[in-house]
């Protein structure tokens, strides 16, 4: 296989207890992202990676594919690994179960970014800012990125502080979705916790404290990531708009 889709799936969650498995529009989260991804063209297979015999049940009850992980992990990449050491695969792409706005368009281009540059070892998506408030939200994660769009940082703070207020910048945010080569994914998964990705509380800055580039592809797709309730009413309306469309 080129490209295995997977699809971390926690029951536990600090702010909102069970959100892959919360009610939108009559269907759990969970299998409004399985629904999206599974639209991609360029996944040969996509996995929901459980922690929960309850979102395992759900999951294989609207038809996807689920695998129960351990309990233990502490970061989606780490449960990645457990699925993946066993396939015969190039690159992986992590989907963020909280993610119910994800189009197959992010999917397939990440894949692209990955496959057909031999050089890239991981790859995310990004979006300019067109909400200002956004800029210095410490939820909503700056990227800052080269010529050749590798990023060069994270962070949550407003990133480049401009000097010159008169000087215009376009701002970009991160989108939580990743892709590695599978070789990446287990050399990234035994790097130490860096001192910058414990300063964020950012993972990817693990590997750009160590030295490895991350490719960044834009979109011009905004989503929701589900951490509240008033995420998940957000993203109600967002899904009851598209429908009336």
């Amino acid at each position: 296989m080129n490209i295995v889709g997977i699809i971390p799936a926690r029951y536990a969650s600090t702010r909102l207890e069970a959100k892959v498995l919360a009610d939108i529009l009559g269907k759990p989260m969970i299998q409004h992202v399985w629904e999206r991804a599974k639209q991609s063209k360029m996944l040969d297979d996509l996995i929901i990676a459980c922690d929960d015999e309850r979102v395992k049940e759900v999951a294989e009850g609207f038809g996807a594919k689920a695998i129960l992980t351990s309990k233990d992990h502490e970061s989606g990449s780490d449960r990645l690994t457990e699925i993946v050491h066993s396939l015969d695969v190039k690159a992986i792409i992590n989907i963020q179960g909280d993610e119910p706005l994800i189009h197959s368009t992010m999917i397939d281009n990440l894949a692209h970014a990955i496959l057909d540059d031999e050089s890239v070892v991981m790859a995310t998506i990004i979006k300019k800012i067109e909400n200002k408030e956004e800029i210095d939200n410490p939820n909503v994660v700056k990227v800052i990125i080269d010529r050749n769009d590798f990023a060069i940082y994270f962070s949550r703070s407003r990133i480049p502080y401009l000097r010159d207020k008169s000087v215009e910048h376009v701002y970009y945010k991160h989108m939580g979705i990743y892709a590695y080569t599978k070789d990446f994914l287990f050399t990234f998964k035994n790097l130490p916790e860096s001192k910058l990705e414990k300063a964020e509380k950012l993972e990817q800055l693990r590997a750009l404290e160590a030295g490895y580039k991350i490719k960044t592809v834009e979109t011009n797709i905004d989503t929701i990531a589900v951490d509240t309730a008033e995420d998940l009413e957000l993203v109600k309306e967002r899904l009851s708009e598209e429908k009336t469309d």
